[in-house]
């Protein structure tokens, strides 16, 4: 499962390493829980104002379980609070790896 948010972010570049460090460190509590498996904060090559918090689970179960630890909402609620109000939550249908 892939969970993917969006976020729009002041180009302030002190807005910008606030975000970024919040982004940190809620991947950080997201990797100490049971089913996390990657986490990515990207920014948009074409709009330095667009950003991206893409992580991957062993399963939505998972996910939900994350959201409900205390460690995790102290950090993760004040910043997917923030995020695009849209589904962000995907199930896995087809995985290709690299052919190299």
């Amino acid at each position: 499962m892939i969970v993917v948010t969006r976020h729009s972010v002041s180009s302030d570049p002190e807005a910008t390493a606030e975000f970024q460090q919040q982004a940190r460190t809620v991947l950080e509590a997201f990797a100490e829980c049971a089913g996390y498996q990657r986490g990515t904060l990207a920014r948009c090559a074409d709009d330095p104002q667009l950003w991206t918090i893409v992580t991957e689970w062993a399963g939505p179960g998972y996910y939900r379980r994350a959201l409900s630890a205390f460690s995790v909402r102290m950090v993760a609620v004040p910043l997917l609070s923030e995020a695009w109000d849209e589904p962000s939550a995907f199930e896995k249908w087809v995985e290709v790896p690299s052919a190299s």
